[in-house]
């Protein structure tokens, strides 16, 4: 089973598997239930899933920071 079963849709699909990577490190870093290595998300908990998405929000927003301090981020458009 893939570790993506959801309806959601990627901006850039080529980020799939940097975005799965992204969130196992988040998972081990917070020491989450081992049982995510499996690929299978369905026996963790919602607070344990919650902590991971937090944590890669948190790492994604850090990074972010770090651009605009150092002038390195690409212009947003819509």
């Amino acid at each position: 089973m893939s570790i993506r079963n959801n309806s959601n849709r990627l901006v850039n699909p080529m980020a799939r598997q940097a975005l799965d990577k992204f969130k196992l490190e988040a998972a081990q870093e917070l020491n989450v239930s081992n049982e995510y290595k499996s690929g299978y998300w369905g026996n963790i908990t919602s607070r344990e899933c919650g902590s991971v998405g937090g944590q890669m929000v948190k790492k994604m927003v850090e990074q972010y920071e770090n651009q605009l301090a150092n002038g390195t981020t690409t212009q947003i458009t819509n």
